[in-house]
This record gives structure tokens, sequence and C-alpha cells, in this order.
């Protein structure tokens, strides 16, 4: 079973929430290089195995950092910083991972580790100038740091998901509920 959630229609958005609880428990779940390539196995990114060594995994968390705070900033309307912004234009400039049609009429997509850096800064850069950034959130679970786009009728949702987040406020919200009548 894999330790990665892919939830949020955008592989940026799934990039950027490999850190849980950024702030309080920050828990890493890009720990090896490995962890990495199979990230971008999961996601769809590349079909194939990837190597990745110590220093590109470091250089990943970089990018996932700067383009969490890309995102951030978007959310907040206001200017991402410039270290940020360099490091997310420099990974976007690489090359995306190729897309070739195969004899068996599937898409195979092949790439090495700068071309999946590739493909999630340019997520991450369209993201910024689309439509989508206005429906930008943060998850309003307090030891949450992940953000979703809000694509509900109404604009309100409040969680990144139902599973995890939702089904926690909501289990919360009931046992509240069920203290009050017992008090009344």
């Amino acid at each position: 079973m894999s330790d990665f959630d892919f939830i949020a229609d955008r592989p940026v958005l799934d990039f950027v929430a490999t850190v849980a609880e950024r702030g309080t428990a920050g828990e890493e779940k890009l720990r090896r290089p490995r962890d990495l390539a199979v990230w971008a196995r999961e996601a769809g990114i590349v079909d194939g195995p990837v190597k990745v060594t110590a220093d590109q995994l470091a250089h990943a968390r970089a990018v996932r950092e700067a383009l969490f705070g890309l995102i951030t900033a978007a959310i907040d309307d206001r200017r991402p910083s410039r270290a940020d912004r360099d490091l997310v234009n420099a990974a976007a400039s690489g090359v995306a991972p190729t897309l070739n049609l195969t004899g068996a009429g599937t898409v195979a997509r092949r790439g090495d580790i700068a071309s999946v850096l590739a493909a999630l800064a340019q997520d991450g850069l369209d993201l910024y100038d689309s439509a989508d950034a206005d429906s930008l959130r943060r998850c309003a679970d307090p030891h949450c740091t992940r953000v979703f786009l809000d694509r509900s009728r109404g604009g309100r949702r409040r969680w990144c998901g139902m599973k995890g987040c939702g089904d926690r406020a909501k289990a919360a919200s009931y046992r509240q509920r069920m203290r009050d009548s017992e008090a009344g």
C-alpha cells in the first residue's frame, strides 16, 4: 500500500502534500530517493522507474517547498518570494517527460527526475496563472497543511478531502453534539 494520496486533481498539489502537517509534525513522505521515484510513477508522471540520487531528492524537496510557497502566495493574494520564483522557473525550464504512443495503443511516459520536476513546476506555474488559482484553499483542519481546489458549487468546501480531515471533523462534530445533548 502506498504512503501517497492523489486526491488533488493536480499533480503539483499532490506533490506539495508529500509533507504533511508543515509547522507541527512535519511528516516527510519523501524520506529516501526511492520514495520520490515511487511517487513519480504512482502520480502518473512517468510510467517506469526513475533513478533518484540523494542530491536529486534534496533538490526535489527544495522545488516542492518553492512550489508550496508559490501556491500559498496565490492563496494569500501576494507575490511569491524571489527565491521561490527563481527555483520554480529553473525547474520549469526543463523538458517534461516524453509521451509516446506505443504499438499496443497506450501512451508511454518516459523521463528522468529532472523531467518529473519540470512537469511539476510547469503544472505549478499553470495553476498559478489559471482560473483555478481563485479556487485554491487551505484545509480547515488545524494540523493539515494540504491545499486543494474548491470546485464545490457554493465554493465553501473546508476540507482537503473527506477521507481523513473531513471524516475527523465530522466525527468530532458528532461527538460534541452527543456531549451537548447529554449535558442538556
